[in-house]
């Protein structure tokens, strides 16, 4: 048997909301600066390899929260978007520089074209889909070569730069690691060709196998090389009885007309990532396991990520290993509401997998410090952490 590959495993910063059941107010979580900070400082101290930091006006802004949440932890990295079309090349730049010297090198950059023709007209922008990925060439020709440190003269159909340059250089060289997730060819095209890590929502292994192997051979044609990672929620419990009941906990007050309205603001999208969501429950609630322990609850209601691992952790952990024969490396993680299930997941799930970050994770056994409660006023218990 091959050694098991490694893996970095990402978590979330859910800046749009959180709570313990989706699509009603009814348990939900006031997000604020403190509880950020302390689902980050969970992050760091269980050896989460970074945070990702959602982006739109849905969401609160993700360079701000980045910048205030990241003085607190030691080892996180953050997952902040650029936003081609919404912001200048080289002021985004500049911003990156900052905020990877001010982290010490722990940015990590989602470039993230937009799918919502709507929110966009708000934002300012009104190009069809296919040009904001034109956009998104131009835009990440500047920013790269300004991250690099050379001098940008640019004149493109969308972006005109002239003497452009940065005075002070980011500290990862030549730039931050370059994130991006586009499903549709035009998406492909450009991420080829200009990114590090192309990304997927959580679709069946299967779709997503197609979708790697054809990232694969686009890149191979122009002599690059690009990995891949993925963005799953998860339920994660000691069984998988109780993982499958906390799934429909999750949506049990969610209303057949609060569904028909997200899936209606869904299909306003032009995101071809979103469409494929769609696609996998069509709206409706009587099949949602998609594939194997792949639940796609989420997506009625959530945009994005809209599917989930659930099971035990031995299982959760098989269909990890699964989308790691694929090729995926890196894994972006969530979970309602999510401080606690930063902690579950890391708990249960974290000792079954090899990861890339192993002197990150706190360990996850009995030291004989005050870890389990002490039985009885007299003695401390004897099982392992990662065998409970």
């Amino acid at each position: 048997m091959s050694k098991q590959a490694s893996a970095n495993i990402l978590w979330f910063l859910p800046t749009h909301g959180d709570g313990r059941y989706l699509g009603t107010g009814i348990g939900g979580r006031e997000v604020n600066f403190n509880y950020l900070r302390q689902i980050a400082q969970a992050a760091d101290q269980l050896g989460y390899f970074g945070v990702l930091l959602p982006t739109g006006r849905s969401c609160e802004d993700s360079w701000i929260v980045a910048s205030s949440v990241a003085p607190f932890t030691e080892r996180l990295r953050y997952l902040v978007a650029v936003r081609p079309g919404l912001q200048s090349p080289s002021v985004a730049a500049r911003m990156t520089a900052t905020l990877d010297r001010v982290t010490n090198g722990r940015l990590l950059v989602n470039v993230v074209t937009g799918g919502d023709p709507v929110e966009n007209k708000g934002d300012g922008i009104f190009l069809a889909h296919d040009e904001r990925y034109e956009v998104t060439r131009e835009f990440l020709g500047v920013y790269s070569d300004l991250l690099a440190g050379k001098t940008v003269n640019v004149e493109g159909k969308h972006i005109h730069v002239e003497g452009g340059k940065l005075l002070f250089p980011p500290v990862q060289s030549p730039r931050p690691p370059l994130y991006f997730g586009g499903s549709s060819d035009a998406g492909i095209d450009v991420a080829v060709d200009t990114v590090d890590k192309y990304l997927t929502w959580g679709e069946p292994p299967a779709l997503v196998a197609e979708k790697i192997a054809k990232v694969r051979e686009v890149a191979a044609a122009r002599g690059r090389k690009l990995s891949f990672g993925i963005r799953l929620h998860v339920i994660v419990r000691e069984t998988n009885e109780e993982a499958w009941r906390a799934a429909n906990e999750l949506i049990k007050h969610m209303s057949d007309d609060t569904i028909a309205l997200a899936q209606k603001n869904f299909a306003r999208m032009d995101s071809v990532g979103q469409q494929r969501m769609a696609q996998l429950h069509g709206g409706k609630r009587d099949k949602l396991e998609i594939a194997p322990n792949l639940w796609a609850g989420v997506g009625l209601v959530r945009g994005g990520a809209g599917t989930a691992l659930v099971g035990d952790a031995q299982t959760v952990a098989a269909r990890i290993r699964e989308y790691q024969d694929l090729g995926i490396d890196t894994f972006i993680m969530s979970g309602y509401p999510h401080l606690e299930e930063a902690y579950r997941f890391a708990e249960l799930v974290f000792p079954l997998l090899a990861l890339d970050q192993p002197g990150n994770v706190t360990r996850l056994h009995f030291n004989g410090g005050p870890f389990g409660e002490t039985v009885g006023s007299d003695f401390r218990p004897q099982h392992r952490v990662s065998q409970s």
